[in-house]
């Protein structure tokens, strides 16, 4: 996930064009672009099935929704787009494309093949700086999971981790156990 910086003020009208010219995903995360290729199998099959698990037992009102960004506090440029991200269901008739973090109840995120560790570890803690509640990383590089909770001071308090074929339990409000043991692995058949 290469990272390239651009002049503050600018970066959003950047990173747009470059998602308009590549078909990449941008995100602005810290005042850098990082640019991350088009989802592929096993990683869209990951998201599936998280998607397929959450939507029917999700509470009333809430949403599972893919390429939904969501915007940085106090910053007119930093956002990150989850994978998946659950919403209020609102997110439907919203004509802005920045979700508030605050309304976002779980925030997951797939590692790709191509990520480093200090690329992930950047991530989670936009994450918690933004105030997003829950942190749900899903590792198919090597098949383990990391639930992380309670952000505070830019950092989550709270982390829990797993392995493939380990539920994933997310706290109330949501109170849903995810399956691991059917998400793919990379690298496997």
């Amino acid at each position: 996930m290469p990272a390239m910086s651009a002049r503050p003020g600018n970066l959003r009208t950047v990173a747009e064009e470059i998602e308009r010219a590549t078909g990449l995903r941008v995100e602005i995360l810290g005042g850098k672009l990082v640019m991350s290729p088009t989802r592929r199998g096993k990683h869209a099959g990951v998201i599936r099935r998280l998607r397929r698990q959450l939507e029917p037992v999700l509470p009333t009102g809430l949403g599972a929704y893919e390429v939904s960004s969501i915007a940085f506090p106090d910053d007119a440029d930093d956002y990150c787009t989850p994978d998946l991200v659950l919403l209020p269901e609102e997110w439907d008739q919203d004509d802005d494309w920045l979700a508030d973090p605050g309304d976002v109840e779980l925030a997951v995120e797939v590692i790709s093949t191509s990520e480093r560790a200090k690329d992930i570890a950047g991530k989670g803690a936009w994450y918690a700086a933004a105030g997003v509640g829950l942190l749900l990383s899903i590792d198919p590089r090597r098949g383990l999971w990391a639930l992380y909770s309670r952000p505070k001071g830019g950092e989550y308090q709270g982390v829990l981790h797993g392995e493939f074929g380990e539920d994933v339990p997310l706290p109330e409000p949501l109170g849903v156990v995810l399956d691991t043991a059917a998400l793919p692995r990379y690298g496997t058949p």
